[in-house]
Protein backbone atom coordinates (compact mmCIF):
# COMPACT_ATOMS: atom_id res chain seq x y z
CA UNK A 1 0.00 0.00 0.00
CA UNK A 2 1.23 3.47 -0.82
CA UNK A 3 2.52 5.87 1.96
CA UNK A 4 0.05 8.90 2.27
CA UNK A 5 3.00 10.94 3.11
CA UNK A 6 3.82 13.53 1.10
CA UNK A 7 7.31 14.54 0.83
CA UNK A 8 7.27 16.76 -2.40
CA UNK A 9 5.94 17.08 -6.05
CA UNK A 10 7.20 15.94 -9.02
CA UNK A 11 6.25 18.39 -12.00
CA UNK A 12 5.17 16.20 -15.39
CA UNK A 13 3.86 19.08 -17.56
CA UNK A 14 3.27 22.99 -17.06
CA UNK A 15 -0.25 22.33 -15.29
CA UNK A 16 0.63 19.35 -13.63
CA UNK A 17 2.56 17.53 -10.82
CA UNK A 18 2.17 14.85 -8.79
CA UNK A 19 2.75 13.77 -4.99
CA UNK A 20 5.74 11.22 -4.29
CA UNK A 21 6.46 9.85 -0.92
CA UNK A 22 9.72 10.34 0.82
CA UNK A 23 10.98 7.05 -1.52
CA UNK A 24 9.52 8.56 -4.36
CA UNK A 25 6.89 6.62 -5.15
CA UNK A 26 3.32 7.86 -5.96
CA UNK A 27 0.92 9.02 -2.97
CA UNK A 28 -1.93 8.45 -5.11
CA UNK A 29 -1.64 5.43 -7.57
CA UNK A 30 -4.26 6.10 -9.57
CA UNK A 31 -2.49 9.72 -10.69
CA UNK A 32 -0.18 7.45 -13.15
CA UNK A 33 0.31 7.42 -16.30
CA UNK A 34 2.79 7.58 -19.15
CA UNK A 35 3.83 10.99 -19.15
CA UNK A 36 4.40 10.45 -15.05
CA UNK A 37 6.54 7.43 -15.93
CA UNK A 38 8.39 9.52 -18.44
CA UNK A 39 9.22 11.96 -15.58
CA UNK A 40 9.96 9.51 -12.64
CA UNK A 41 11.87 8.08 -15.34
CA UNK A 42 14.36 11.29 -16.59
CA UNK A 43 14.77 11.75 -12.68
CA UNK A 44 16.48 8.26 -12.32
CA UNK A 45 18.72 8.94 -15.73
CA UNK A 46 17.11 6.58 -17.70
CA UNK A 47 15.01 7.06 -20.74
CA UNK A 48 11.98 5.11 -21.48
CA UNK A 49 12.64 2.52 -24.52
CA UNK A 50 10.00 -0.15 -25.49
CA UNK A 51 11.64 -2.94 -23.90
CA UNK A 52 11.14 -0.67 -20.48
CA UNK A 53 7.12 0.11 -21.73
CA UNK A 54 7.44 -3.60 -21.98
CA UNK A 55 8.44 -4.71 -18.47
CA UNK A 56 6.07 -1.59 -17.21
CA UNK A 57 3.30 -3.17 -18.50
CA UNK A 58 4.12 -6.94 -17.11
CA UNK A 59 4.29 -4.77 -13.50
CA UNK A 60 0.71 -3.06 -14.01
CA UNK A 61 -0.62 -6.06 -15.26
CA UNK A 62 0.97 -8.21 -12.18
CA UNK A 63 0.08 -5.42 -9.83
CA UNK A 64 -4.14 -5.69 -11.35
CA UNK A 65 -4.15 -9.19 -10.90
CA UNK A 66 -2.05 -9.90 -7.15
CA UNK A 67 -2.64 -6.45 -5.64
CA UNK A 68 1.13 -5.76 -5.15
CA UNK A 69 4.13 -4.97 -6.81
CA UNK A 70 6.54 -8.01 -7.13
CA UNK A 71 9.68 -8.20 -5.64
CA UNK A 72 12.51 -9.22 -7.45
CA UNK A 73 12.36 -13.23 -7.84
CA UNK A 74 8.53 -12.67 -8.98
CA UNK A 75 9.33 -9.71 -11.45
CA UNK A 76 11.89 -12.53 -13.01
CA UNK A 77 9.84 -15.36 -13.22
CA UNK A 78 6.23 -13.17 -14.54
CA UNK A 79 8.77 -11.17 -16.80
CA UNK A 80 9.89 -14.30 -18.31
CA UNK A 81 6.59 -15.45 -18.86
CA UNK A 82 5.14 -12.95 -20.28
CA UNK A 83 8.23 -12.04 -22.16
CA UNK A 84 10.24 -14.98 -23.28
CA UNK A 85 13.36 -16.44 -21.49
CA UNK A 86 16.03 -13.84 -22.88
CA UNK A 87 14.37 -10.85 -21.57
CA UNK A 88 13.13 -12.85 -17.75
CA UNK A 89 16.50 -12.74 -16.62
CA UNK A 90 17.92 -10.82 -13.55
CA UNK A 91 20.78 -9.23 -16.06
CA UNK A 92 18.12 -7.80 -18.34
CA UNK A 93 16.53 -6.04 -15.75
CA UNK A 94 19.57 -5.13 -14.28
CA UNK A 95 20.36 -3.33 -17.29
CA UNK A 96 17.32 -1.81 -18.11
CA UNK A 97 16.54 -0.66 -14.59
CA UNK A 98 19.82 0.09 -12.28
CA UNK A 99 20.09 -0.12 -9.07
CA UNK A 100 17.08 -1.89 -7.81
CA UNK A 101 15.12 -3.12 -11.03
CA UNK A 102 11.60 -4.21 -8.99
CA UNK A 103 12.24 -0.98 -6.95
CA UNK A 104 12.89 1.49 -9.85
CA UNK A 105 10.51 -0.32 -12.18
CA UNK A 106 7.40 -0.60 -10.21
CA UNK A 107 8.19 3.16 -8.87
CA UNK A 108 8.36 4.08 -12.44
CA UNK A 109 5.32 2.08 -13.22
CA UNK A 110 3.24 3.93 -10.72
CA UNK A 111 3.04 1.06 -8.40
CA UNK A 112 4.03 1.10 -4.29
CA UNK A 113 7.21 -0.08 -3.39
CA UNK A 114 7.45 -3.99 -3.65
CA UNK A 115 7.16 -6.10 -0.51
CA UNK A 116 10.42 -7.58 1.27
CA UNK A 117 12.79 -4.27 -0.81
CA UNK A 118 14.66 -2.96 1.49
Amino acid sequence: MATTEIYRYLPVSDTTSVALDPEGYLVELEQWTPDVARALAEEEGITLDEAHWEVIEVLRDFYARYEMAPAMRPLVKAVGRSLGPDKGRSIHLMRLFPGSPAKVAARLAGLPKPSHCL
